[in-house]
């Protein structure tokens, strides 16, 4: 028998949000599904796209706002939510931090890793010694005040990049003296403290690995890694293989950080070492990619926190993801009526099949 549940998806517009929708709706289309699913998106922006591709979109406060947790339990129970996936870095923390609140108020389970799991993760040289302390392959890794020694170590180009940055912001490889203390100054200049860590080189060697953790922290549900190709600081090719030793790399780091759920390992082959160079407490923005090679990882996470399944995935299909620029599409009536009510239901958006 098909469950039917309403979840929610925070951050719609983001290129995360957007992915953790595609895999609810692929699921959705699936013969053999467990859960059908209710998406209701919500997003700081009611032009959010992610809005119009849900089953309802809802405007919320900024996460950085006192209102911002009651807006979610106020929508979580009016909506019945299940479960919440989130969608942006900067609601991890905020929503991490009032899980017991949120699920105590609404019945609404926050899909998220422990709040020290995020904090360790957030800081990137927090997350070198965590990596050097449990003696994991990691790139190595040095603070502004010891840059000197570490250009005698490893010379240049270096890669000079934000301790509590995401994404591809302010991420710089330098190569001499000059372009170093250029960096270091813009990353200082927006608030952020910089991070040197060593120049690694990536081409056809990068790795995002996704784990996925069962709700007790203790056993592995799915693992798979993508080698991949980025352009402007994502993933704009990937190739889906075994890549056995990235990935053994991957599940050791997230269990000894004591993940629960779903943990994006980002790490480069060098020869036979994998060296780790970033990890990220959540869904990856390639999630969907995953997804349609068999490891949908919403759903399997759904699936285990909230229905209770033990769940192992262990085969995927080996394909070659190329990403592209696409369009949506929303009667402009339904928009400027989504604009007036502040909300986003029947938009009747749509995309074309001309590629």
């Amino acid at each position: 028998m098909v469950k039917y549940a309403n979840v929610l998806v925070t951050g719609a517009g983001s290129i995360l949000g957007q992915g953790i929708i595609k895999c609810l709706n692929l699921n959705n289309e699936k013969k053999n599904k467990k859960v059908t699913y209710k998406t209701i998106g919500v997003d700081m922006s009611i032009e959010a796209i992610g809005l119009y591709r849900s089953d309802l979109g809802l405007v919320v406060p900024a996460a950085s706002s006192i209102d911002y947790i009651d807006s979610i339990i106020k929508i979580c129970k009016e909506n019945k939510i299940e479960a919440i996936f989130v969608g942006t870095d900067q609601e991890l923390l905020p929503l991490a931090n009032a899980k017991k609140l949120i699920e105590t108020e609404s019945d609404a389970l926050v899909i998220s890793n422990p709040p020290e799991v995020i904090s360790t993760c957030r800081d990137k040289w927090t997350t070198f010694e965590f990596l050097k302390k449990n003696n994991l392959n990691c790139a190595e890794s040095s603070l502004v005040e010891n840059k000197e020694n570490f250009i005698k170590e490893f010379n240049f180009p270096i890669v000079v990049k934000p301790r509590e940055g995401y994404g591809s912001l302010h991420f710089y490889i330098v190569r001499d003296e000059d372009e170093l203390n250029k960096a270091i100054s813009e990353i200082e200049k927006v608030g952020w403290r910089p991070i040197l860590q060593e120049y690694l080189d990536a081409i056809d060697s990068e790795f995002t690995t996704g784990v996925t953790m069962d709700k007790g922290a203790k056993k592995i549900m799915s693992s798979i890694s993508l080698k991949r190709i980025l352009k402007n600081g994502q993933t704009n090719k990937a190739f889906v293989d075994d890549y056995d030793i990235v990935r053994e790399s991957a599940k050791e780091a997230a269990i000894k950080l004591g993940c629960i759920g779903a943990t994006n390992i980002q790490a480069i082959q060098v020869n036979d070492q994998v060296k780790i160079f970033e990890i990220n407490p959540r869904f990856s923005a390639s999630v969907p990619i995953r997804a349609v090679a068999g490891v949908n990882e919403p759903d399997i996470i759904f699936r285990n926190n909230v229905l209770g399944e033990e769940i192992i995935v262990n085969d995927y299909k080996k394909l070659v993801c190329m990403r592209y620029l696409n369009e949506m599409y929303v009667p402009l009536s339904n928009f400027k009526l989504s604009k007036d009510n502040n909300k986003v239901e029947n938009s009747s958006s749509f995309t074309e099949s001309y590629f």
